[in-house]
């Protein structure tokens, strides 16, 4: 069976991280979308709540699973026998930091790195760029699911 992860903080998940999901999903038998626990850093959603998110917008795929991971993301993949990691990049210096990541990731388990580009759509889009325009008003309708758009208005509007 042909495996790979999907790794991501996920926080909303945006179109562009679907894009990427769903184009793996038809290249591997099971992707995993995996939530990155940091506690160091303050998220928006819990990672509960992102990862029924996922669950919501991914299962019209079939072959995704979600799940979470702290720690090192080759540990991860070792304990669940997954040797892919697929990585969307959305412009060169994604992949100036991503080049090192999948070599680190090779030299430490031999895992391996898909790097997809993504759809020119969404080629500007990150999950903290649609928290600020989002909380600041604009309208981010185009560039997240209908079932994030709810929740981060919940979330924006509660006191």
């Amino acid at each position: 069976m042909r495996r790979a992860v999907c790794p991501g903080s996920f926080d909303p998940v945006t179109l562009g991280h679907l894009d990427i999901v769903e184009r793996a999903s038809k290249i591997y038998d099971e992707v995993t979308v995996a939530v990155l626990i940091n506690k160091k850093k303050s998220s928006l959603f819990t990672v509960e709540e992102r990862m029924a998110l996922l669950a919501d917008v991914t299962a019209v795929y079939g072959n995704v699973k979600v799940d979470s991971f702290h720690g090192l993301l080759v540990d991860y993949c070792q304990a669940h026998g997954i040797p892919v990691i697929v990585k969307g990049l959305r412009a060169i210096s994604d992949f100036d930091y991503e080049l090192q990541m999948a070599q680190m990731n090779h030299g430490l388990a031999g895992v391996e790195t898909m790097f997809m580009t993504t759809n020119p759509l969404y080629s500007f889009l990150s999950s903290s760029l649609v928290k600020e325009v989002a909380t600041y008003g604009g309208d981010v309708s185009k560039l997240v699911p209908e079932r994030v758009l709810t929740s981060l208005a919940e979330r924006l509007a509660a006191p």
